[in-house]
């Protein structure tokens, strides 16, 4: 969001008043007139600079614990539309930035020994040593009081209007009211160090390095004329292993520049008061606390991989500003300073986050084709997108699709996919989706018009919802089932109806069991809450209700799970006499067989307890059984929970070992989700957030994925499958919202190909609409130019 801060047009004032006496009514001043700032680093030094511009009148101290001169890092990036969020607040500091700005556009990706040029970007960067001079200059020039060497001093809260306290990741205000702030800081897993170069890189450089040690990687960028910033980073276990650990600033620096040499062209790296760090990602519940406010890196913090540090502390100071003008009182102020910035902060960090964990697991990425790997590396943190890659730099994006494989002018979502002896014409998986809408399990008209609707809209493949394998094994009275023959005849005229009406698409059928989360009402009516009457017995793992009040399942026995092994079977019987062309297995969602991968949900201490494997050996024993009587040449999934979101649960690391469990038994692919195990789950949410998990399995266990979860774009969808991230990507709620969501993604694209069909009565329908007047021609309204 871009803030425009205009001055008062009264201009100044006069003499500053006192400070009023007693928190209460210096909350209520309407505009801070005393205003102290400890830190005095960009985010701290823009602020007091607008503050002071906005009202000349107000007294402003800065303080700041080192000398003017004194600096950390080297170079700093800003993005064009911080820029113009400048020049609108502060033309002055807006002129004497762009006088030293260093600018270019390309990004230039090397692995093993192949470079690959991606133009286009936009960046403009300079020294931080200068930004913060021309940042001095321009707070002496408005009468800010800069105070250096010297310690904020304590109770300022007691003396000022307003204290922003831009004291820096290792913030001492933060810490001080922890209590209020309440600060969760995640330490990462990879070590970096801050060195610079004496020329300058022609391009973004990211240069990969594969070592006795493990992957070293070199993130440099240009931010003089003479000048590059340099960040080398590495996992801490490949620190460990090649010694740095023991090494101190010199060695260290030198070490760097032997190991990147090439890239170097043999020049030396210099350091500043360097020193090997771990990244901490800062989130804070609350940004103030009385007339305290925190801003900048105090505030929250973001990988430097999207080069977001100083761009979010200049935002801040301007979206601060702007509230102090806008709002009635210094605690409307801040409210609105708060509930601004929090999402555009937590969108960023997402994003910071996302390309953190890539070069963290960047192993997983090595054996991709250089240019494929090039393409993940500039979309890992899902802000750049292929679609947006094409704008920038559309031979680079083709030159990746050709080696892909993409037919000329084709998506890469819609190239074929070939699970067993089903080929999918496209890479959209309709999500399995609970519709509740079931009566004694049985499919009827609403679930013929709902799939079939999902069905002549495009998708590659489409899956019904979990159909459970009992009447004791729904969620909800609702829920679909395949335990009679009547309902596998219901099953049957849907796709019978699909396989007409639509062909080309296929339909699968995912099998499951609801375990101890049975016997619910419906999702509208109250999710995951139990029937007020009418309950039936609950069996699981373990003994252990879903929500404290939820019914206690019964612990299932021996000769219970030989029961419903027979069940599953029964039901993969039914579902191949009923026509589906793929079979998923429901092993997800803290339903039954979920219940025992998890060591949250399943507590046993026979064969079928304890180990990962012993977790495992039912979940197997019941797809081994699946798998028997399922036809040989139809494609048999499974979808997991990759992790519970929860301490104690379910590893990134186990689920790859589950996946390697399940495709050692012949599953064709893993469908790869996330929790809904334990009710005190804490996800990350976010856009494909779940993704991470498919990528991950995908080149670890070497099996076809699925990603799923809040993917929601066809950008998003090409994005993935381009990158290798995953194989088909099910998308839920998009479908809810268009069922034609995969023709409308062709229509908007441009495609007309065998990845997707139209139905013969709706081609009149497959060019996209008109959005009207708007975009019609103008007439001259004016004599001459």
């Amino acid at each position: 969001m871009e803030r425009t801060v205009t001055a008062p047009t009264s201009g100044a004032r006069g003499t500053a008043r006192p400070a009023p006496t007693g928190p209460h009514s210096r909350n209520e001043i309407s505009h801070p007139q005393r205003i102290a700032i400890i830190g005095g680093g960009p985010g701290g030094l823009y602020a007091a600079a607008l503050l002071k511009r906005l009202r000349p009148d107000r007294e402003i101290t800065v303080h700041e614990r080192n000398a003017p001169d004194d600096t950390f890092g080297f170079g700093v990036v800003l993005s064009d539309e911080t820029l113009g969020g400048i020049e609108h607040a502060d033309p002055t500091v807006y002129t004497a930035l762009q006088q030293h700005f260093t600018r270019w556009d390309d990004i230039d990706i090397v692995h093993r020994g192949a470079p690959h040029t991606s133009g286009g970007h936009g960046f403009a960067a300079l020294g931080r040593k200068r930004l913060l001079e021309i940042l001095h200059d321009r707070c002496h020039a408005l009468g800010v009081d800069l105070r250096f060497r010297s310690e904020a001093p304590a109770g300022l809260q007691e003396t000022h209007d307003l204290v922003i306290a831009a004291d820096g990741v290792n913030s001492t205000t933060r810490e001080t009211y922890a209590h209020v702030f309440r600060p969760h800081v995640t330490t990462h897993r990879c070590r970096y160090i801050w060195l610079a170069a004496d020329f300058p890189f022609d391009a973004f450089r990211f240069e990969i390095a594969e070592t006795e040690h493990g992957v070293m990687q070199l993130h440099g960028y240009p931010y003089a004329p003479d000048a590059s910033t340099v960040i080398i980073e590495m996992h801490e276990d490949v620190w460990r292993a090649a010694g740095f650990e023991d090494l101190d600033e010199t060695e260290s620096v030198e070490r760097c520049a032997k190991i990147f040499s090439e890239a170097l062209g043999s020049r030396p790296l210099r350091s500043n008061k360097s020193a090997w760090t771990t990244f901490r990602t800062v989130v804070n519940e609350h940004w103030s606390h009385g007339n305290i406010v925190l801003l900048g890196d105090a505030a929250h913090t973001a990988h430097f991989s999207i080069g977001s540090g100083t761009k979010l502390a200049v935002e801040d100071a301007l979206a601060l500003a702007a509230c102090l003008e806008e709002q009635p009182s210094i605690e409307r102020a801040l409210a609105a300073y708060e509930e601004e910035r929090k999402p555009v902060v937590a969108s960023t960090q997402r994003a910071a986050r996302a390309s953190l964990e890539w070069f963290e697991n960047i192993g997983l990425h090595l054996d991709q084709p250089p240019r494929q790997f090039a393409f993940n590396l500039l979309t890992r943190s899902r802000r750049v997108t292929h679609d947006n890659l094409r704008l920038r730099d559309a031979r680079f994006t083709s030159a990746v699709e050709r080696e892909f494989g993409c037919p000329p002018g084709t998506p890469p979502m819609f190239t074929p996919f070939r699970l067993r002896g089903l080929t999918l014409r496209n890479r959209v998986v309709v999500s399995p989706m609970d519709m509740y809408s079931a009566t004694d399990g049985l499919p009827g008209d609403f679930h013929l018009v709902h799939l079939g609707a999902r069905a002549l809209g495009g998708a590659g493949l489409v899956m019904s919802e979990m159909v459970c394998v009992s009447a004791e094994g729904r969620i909800t009275p609702g829920c679909t089932g395949l335990y009679t023959g009547r309902q596998a005849d219901a099953w049957k005229r849907i796709t019978d109806f699909v396989h007409a009406q639509a062909p080309g698409t296929a339909i699968g059928v995912q099998l499951g069991h609801s375990g101890r989360k049975g016997s619910t009402r419906l999702m509208w009516e109250g999710i995951d809450e139990p029937l007020p009457d009418g309950n039936w017995p609950l069996v699981a793992a373990s003994p252990l209700p879903y929500k404290p009040y939820s019914q206690t399942p019964r612990e299932l026995t021996r000769a219970h799970l030989t029961d419903l092994r027979e069940q599953f079977t029964s039901a993969a019987r039914r579902a191949a006499r009923a026509g589906f062309d793929l079979l998923e297995l429901h092993c997800a969602h803290g339903y039954l067989l979920s219940g025992f991968l998890s060591p949250l949900t399943n507590h046993r201490t026979d064969a079928y307890g304890g180990t990962l494997a012993n977790r495992l050996r039912f979940p197997l024993e019941v797809f081994d059984a699946v798998r028997e009587v399922w036809p040989e040449e139809k494609p048999l999934t499974v979808r997991i929970s990759a992790t519970d979101w929860a301490e104690g649960g379910t590893t990134g690391e186990d689920a790859v070992e589950i996946a390697r469990a399940f495709a050692a038994h012949g599953a064709d692919a893993i469908d790869v989700s996330t929790g809904q195990v334990v009710a005190e789950e804490r996800p990350e949410f976010g856009r494909s957030y779940q993704t991470p998990f498919a990528d991950r399995i995908r080149h670890e266990a070497g099996v076809p994925v699925v990603a799923v979860g809040a993917i929601s774009s066809w950008d998003d969808v090409n994005s993935l499958i381009l990158a290798g991230r995953t194989d088909l990507c099910a998308l839920a709620r998009p479908h809810l919202y268009d069922p034609h969501w995969t023709l409308h993604a062709a229509a908007e694209q441009g495609y007309d190909g065998p990845g997707v069909v139209w139905p013969a009565p709706y081609r009149a329908g497959s060019r996209r609409p008109q959005t009207g007047r708007t975009d019609g021609p103008k007439p001259r309204l004016k004599l001459g130019s």
